[in-house]
């Protein structure tokens, strides 16, 4: 069975493979995320990818402000 950590380490990795794939920092994804009118800082965006616990909601957020139309796992 997978384990609950193996399941946010990836989505962890999605956001984070898609913002190194575009070369977006945190504080661009920020900017990128209040043009979509989510309202988020970039201290809290760190702490939320980092522990890769976020809804799929926010999931589906970063990967439209990043641009992102495939999702490989």
């Amino acid at each position: 069975m997978v384990e609950r950590t193996d399941w946010e380490a990836k989505a962890r990795g999605i956001v984070r493979g898609e913002m190194a794939r575009q070369g977006v920092t945190y504080s661009q994804l920020v900017e990128k995320l209040a043009e979509l009118g989510i309202s988020e800082d970039e201290r809290n965006l760190r702490n939320k990818v980092s522990r890769g616990k976020f809804t799929a909601a926010f999931l589906l957020q970063c990967l439209a402000a990043l641009g992102g139309d495939q999702v490989k796992f």
